[in-house]
């Protein structure tokens, strides 16, 4: 997905303080200069220093396991003493051992009903969600039949129907790029509607790669997982991706002589540093054969004689081979692949229930020597006719300047949004938080209350733009709505610094980012919002008072847009976000006041 980097307009304004049910107003400070955009300052690192620095280096192999009885059912409440791990047929010592459960369909019902809020008010306290791991749902356009994907979308709204409370899903689509239809959330309503919407999951199948296998279309599997990997190694714990898809695509398919699995061997060789992403962020990959049960062809009425038993073993080996290749890709993530069935549903539901159901083993391997090499892993019950799912190697690499990379990579620091370059905070932190899709902080939770303008606006002729209008020039000919966002924080949430003179201050920033449904930035908006207070306010607001804003931003009226909500405490570098699709915010709605949560 490709992100266009931000360029937020700044306003200082007038600041809103709720103290009680009482508003009171800060002065408004002049105009300030338009920022410059540059690096953010570097800390200064300390001079002529005699201290000696001794850096060591403990490698960890982190392992999630999935135990399951002949019925499918999670096994809980096992013990370390339980779990045997060999590498390459060496025993491990565990460095440690955890059991992770969901919580309880009661417990999240009760939780999430604390927290349902009225229609068009978004917050990113999501503390009712199950935090032990995650669901993604993978939608691959480019390698499933267009009537498989009309059955798969049936079957997700038949799932969303019944989604246990507290599910945490991100909903993603794969064709000519990969495509976000729903981030991170586990309120069943926006799910359901995330399925439901034409708009958003409609099969798409882009001509360049539609007339058969080739070189773009496996490179893009690849990069597809490799990208997907990146942006979820953000969130912790485990993550179950859900890969609904028909086959895996290679530029020849099943055409070698001698290797009998010449395809499953080019895949695994790329499909390794894919490997690595998915292992380094914990995701376990669930191929699901999106195309159901099969008939084969072969028995149809307009086939006879030899080339009936042609086709069947034709249509047998094909099938094999498909198959045998989402077991693999399962196998090498942890996961388990689904195929010859039509109850997809039923699929989601296996895979929800016994993947947020896990163990979670650690050790430092025996072997030190670090020399890329594929170790094979194993992990053995005392008890028998137990079923396990877990990766079965790594890759024992030993490039740490590419591993720290990677990993501050994985972690979230990328340059997305420019920033002024006197700024008193790491920019990093914000532009992050920023970027469509990314893992939204929640170090400030926020409220934002949202309401669209009744009635559309369009320039005519060579008519300007209203001045706070930052619409994308393709976009300022076209007609467009405004939407009012009102945010509220809690201001025992905030720094608020004592100064001197026995008052108090602090400075927030607020943020708007629309994005289209490519990652492309349409509108952004930023606002400063300095904070006075005398001692006697302070006592007020800090026992139940909130800070509130009010925020402007133009979206054009047609078409499928994201819009992204931040608050950025300056002196305390705390940074809350969420993001919510456009068409989930509902118009005709009377303006209403701001919601008041401590």
């Amino acid at each position: 997905m490709k992100r266009s980097s931000l360029r937020l307009p700044l306003v200082v304004l007038a600041l809103a303080v709720w103290v009680g049910g009482a508003e009171l107003r800060a002065q408004q400070p002049p105009p300030a200069a338009a920022p410059s955009v540059g690096p953010a300052p570097q800390a200064s690192q300390p001079q002529g220093s005699n201290v000696t620095t001794l850096k060591a280096t403990a490698r960890l192999v982190l392992l999630d396991v999935v135990v399951t009885d002949g019925k499918g059912k999670s096994v809980r409440g096992l013990k370390e003493s339980d779990f045997t791990l060999l590498e390459d047929g060496a025993p491990q010592v565990l460095a440690s051992f955890q059991e992770h459960n969901p919580i309880t369909r009661e417990e999240a019902a009760k939780a999430a009903a604390a927290a349902k809020l009225p229609p068009n008010h978004f917050t990113n306290d999501d503390s009712a969600s199950n935090e032990t791991a995650l669901t993604v749902l993978l939608l691959d356009a480019l390698d499933t039949p267009i009537e498989a994907q009309m059955y798969l979308r049936e079957q997700l709204i038949a799932y969303m129907k019944t989604v246990p409370a507290g599910t945490k899903i991100a909903i993603f689509q794969l064709n000519l790029r990969m495509r976000m239809i729903q981030g991170f959330t586990s309120d069943p309503e926006l799910l359901l509607r995330a399925v439901e919407s034409s708009k958003r999951d409609m099969p798409e199948i882009p001509a360049l790669l539609s007339r058969g296998y080739g070189p773009n279309r496996y490179g893009g599997l690849t990069g597809a997982m490799q990208q997907l990997g990146q942006y979820l190694a953000g969130y912790p714990g485990r993550k179950n991706l859900i890969w609904f898809t028909a086959r895996v695509p290679y530029a020849i398919y099943g055409g070698g002589i001698g290797d009998p699995f010449p395809d499953m061997t080019r895949f695994i060789d790329d499909f390794a540093k894919t490997t690595d992403v998915l292992t380094l962020s914990r995701v376990a990959v669930y191929p699901v054969d999106a195309r159901g049960l099969q008939a084969d062809p072969a028995f149809s009425a307009a086939r006879g004689g030899a080339q009936r038993g042609k086709d069947a073993a034709n249509f047998a080996t094909h099938n094999f081979l498909q198959h045998a290749d989402l077991d693999d890709v399962a196998a090498a993530t942890g996961g388990k692949a689904f195929y010859n069935t039509n109850g997809l549903k039923q699929a989601i539901a296996e895979v929800v229930d016994t993947g947020s159901n896990y163990y979670t083993l650690s050790y430092a391997p025996t072997n030190k020597n670090w020399d890329g090499s594929y170790r094979k892993l194993q992990v053995k019950l005392a008890e028998q006719g137990l079923r396990l799912e877990y990766r079965r190697g790594y890759y024992a690499r030993n490039d740490e300047a590419a591993q720290t990379r990677h990993m501050a990579m994985l972690q979230g620091h990328r340059k997305v949004l420019p920033m002024p370059a006197d700024s008193k905070f790491p920019a990093l932190r914000l532009s992050a938080a920023m970027g469509m899709g990314a893992p939204a902080p929640k170090d400030l939770i926020f409220l934002a209350d949202v309401t669209p303008a009744a009635e559309v606006s369009k320039a005519k002729g060579d008519e300007k733009l209203p001045n706070d209008n930052y619409l994308e020039t393709k976009y300022r000919k076209s007609a467009y709505r405004d939407y009012r966002i009102h945010y509220s924080v809690s201001a025992r949430a905030i720094q608020l610094t004592p100064t001197p003179d026995s008052n108090y201050h602090a400075k927030l920033e607020f943020v708007a980012v629309v994005y289209d449904d490519e990652g492309q930035m349409v509108n952004s908006k930023r606002k400063q919002a300095p904070i006075e207070l005398d001692d006697a306010t302070y006592q007020r607001l800090i026992r139940n008072g909130r800070i509130g804003i009010d925020l402007s931003i133009a979206i054009p009226a047609k078409g499928n847009y994201f819009l992204r909500m931040g608050v950025h405490d300056v002196s305390a570098n705390k940074v809350g976000a969420l993001e919510v699709p456009v068409d989930q915010i509902q118009l005709g709605l009377p303006q209403s006041a701001a919601v008041a949560k401590p």
